[in-house]
Order: structure tokens, then C-alpha cells, then sequence
């Protein structure tokens, strides 16, 4: 999914990533073709909602529901009447929310038998990034729910602006890797690798994630006091069943509140780490990893919340665990689930 806010560079990107081979075999689904400018890569237009590119990219335009135009992809890849894909890039409007997008999946069985959600890249204009992010909260959580975070317009902005948006979207996602669109050598290959997306162990650093210590959004930062993230770190072995439990009352009664949860677990009688991911109600698929990142073999899971206190997440999964040594420690509150 292909998210940011109103003028952020979404389009512009979009356009960059449908004339790269690495995109070849994708289709699209984006609200109009005539935003996207894409007349000089046409190939052939197959209807007045489908054209096949130059590139081997499929851009269909959404009319109606998402659900219904995914199925309607779907139906006319297996019919054959549009060439194979294997991957599907949705670009939302810049006023969404991301998650009833990613939710479509989860909610319709059919799509979930033949799709599952693979990560957001979310654009960031870093002229007008501290005014969206204090203003807007669908900008916010636009920024807290990426898997990849690209930073636009940087060629046009002061250095010291840039550097304070990238410091303002680390608060808000201290998880997601920054690249910058401008770059060169920006290789749009990495916004669609699965292991871009899931941080696997080739993208950790040594403590397991980007960040090892929790963040709180700079006071400047109009929904700070709301929208915030942690780690909890903890030693010993994890039963999967219980956990599994765990998270998904967890999710199932807060998870409007809980943007992501990232993490990489020692799971009971696993040699290596099961790295998990969630983007409010929507579980990804446990990744199982080829190794620790470090010799400790601590489990860390990194929240991302929306009006919820950490101390009473922490209590809550430890209570549930019967765990004593999780960290950070603090006065606890009742257990949310």
C-alpha cells in the first residue's frame, strides 16, 4: 500500500515505480488514471478502467468499492483476460486512514484466501511534514502504521527542516527505515522486498530493531500526548499458544488504539527467533528468522499506541505470562485485557 498525506509525492513516486523493472508483473490500483499521468507508457488499454504498460505493470482505476475491484482483478487474471500478476499496489487518498484498507483483506474471505497484506510505504513532504503532523491526525497515522518511510521534496527543503522531520517521523515510528526519494540511487526494488517489510534479520540492528529504547513524540507534536511508542524487553522463552492468545484479546479489544506491534520472540522449543507483526487488527504471518541478532536471545516488541498507557500493556502481558524480569518498569495500571 502506497499512503501519505495530501501532496506529500505519493503520485510522483508512483509514477517512478511503475517505470521500473522491478515493479514488472505488478498491477495497480489507483483512483484516476489522469492524476497519474501515464499516457507515454501506455502499452495497450484493455478496457475503460484497466491499461497494461510498457513497464508489464497493470494500473486499474477504483470505482466503487476496493473490495469489489481486487475481485474483479482477480476474476480477470484467472479468466485470463488480463496479463499474470503477482503483487498489488493500492494507492489511497491522502486524507485515509490506512487501516480500513489494509482491513478489506482481512474481512472479505475470499480476498483473504487469494491475497494477503504485504507492508504500507508512506510518502512524507518535508516542507509541510511539521505542520501535517501537528495538524492532521490521519497524517500521523499514516507515518505510524509505514513499514518504509520516503521523505519527499528533500531537494527543495533546508537541510536543518529536513533533519527536523526526519527526527519528528522517528518519534512517531522509530522502526521504519527513512529513505528520501531525491536519492539517486533510491532503489525501488527495496519498497516491495518482503524483507524490507518485515524487518528480517538482514535489516536488524544489533538490538533487534532500529530502536532499542521507547520514544515519545517532541512537544511540539500536537497529538504527543496520544501517540506514542515503547519496547518491552523481556529474557526467557515464550509459550506461542499463550501469546497468541495474549495478542489477539489484546487486538481484538484496543487494536483502533494500537497503530503496530513489531517484534522478534524466543519462542519455547524455536532455535531462533519468530519475528511478529501487526498493524492494529490485522496479524501478519510469523516470520521464522536464520538467526539472533544478538548473543542475549532477549524477546523485544515494539508498540506503537494511541491513548494508552505502556505501563498498563506491560502488566497486562506479564500478568498473562507469568513474567517477572519485563522492562521498562513502572507503577503498573489495571491489565487491559
Amino acid at each position: 500500500m502506497l499512503t501519505g498525506f495530501l501532496g506529500s509525492g505519493k503520485t510522483t513516486l508512483l509514477k517512478r515505480l511503475l517505470t521500473d523493472p522491478a515493479l514488472a508483473g505488478c498491477a495497480v490500483l489507483i483512483n484516476e488514471f489522469g492524476e497519474v499521468g501515464l499516457d507515454h507508457y501506455l502499452l495497450e488499454r484493455i478496457d475503460e478502467t484497466m491499461v497494461l504498460l510498457q513497464s508489464g505493470c497493470l494500473c486499474c482505476t477504483v470505482r466503487g468499492e476496493l473490495s469489489e475491484a481486487i475481485r474483479d482483478l482477480h476474476s480477470k487474471r484467472e479468466r485470463g483476460v488480463v496479463p499474470p500478476f503477482d503483487r498489488i499496489v493500492i494507492e489511497s487518498t491522502g486524507l485515509a486512514d490506512p487501516f480500513p484498507v489494509l482491513s478489506t483483506l482481512k474481512a472479505d474471505p475470499v480476498l483473504r484466501h487469494h491475497f494477503k497484506a504485504s507492508g504500507v510505504v508512506t510518502t512524507v513532504d518535508v516542507v509541510n511534514a511539521d505542520a501535517q503532523l501537528v495538524g492532521y491526525r490521519e497524517s500521523v497515522r499514516q507515518v505510524a502504521i509505514a513499514d518504509v518511510v520516503v521523505l519527499t521534496k528533500t531537494d527543495i527543503s533546508d537541510p536543518a527542516q529536513t533533519e527536523l522531520v526526519k527526527e519528528m517521523v522517528r518519534s512517531i515510528n522509530p522502526d521504519a527505515p527513512i529513505l528520501q526519494s531525491v536519492d539517486g540511487d533510491l532503489a525501488i526494488g527495496i519498497l516491495m522486498d518482503p524483507t524490507t517489510l518485515t524487518r528480517s534479520d538482514a535489516l536488524q540492528s544489533p538490538g533487534g530493531f532500529y530502536c532499542d529504547e521507547g520514544w515519545v513524540g517532541p512537544t511540539a507534536l500536537g497529538h504527543a500526548d496520544r501517540i506514542r511508542s515503547f519496547v518491552l524487553v523481556f529474557d526467557g522463552a515464550v509459550d506461542w499458544t499463550t501469546f497468541g492468545v495474549w495478542l489477539t484479546m489484546l487486538l481484538n479489544r484496543h487494536g483502533d488504539r494500537i497503530l503496530r506491534v513489531k517484534g522478534i520472540l524466543n519462542i519455547e522449543g524455536e532455535e531462533f527467533p519468530v519475528a511478529i507483526h501487526a498493524v492494529q487488527h490485522l496479524v501478519h504471518p510469523p516470520v521464522h528468522m536464520r538467526s539472533w541478532s544478538d548473543r542475549e536471545q532477549r524477546s523485544r516488541i515494539v508498540f506503537i499506541v494511541d491513548g494508552i498507557d505502556c505501563s498498563a500493556i506491560e502488566q497486562s502481558f506479564k500478568t498473562f505470562h507469568n513474567i517477572a524480569d519485563a522492562t521498562p518498569s513502572q507503577e503498573w495500571e489495571p491489565s487491559l485485557v
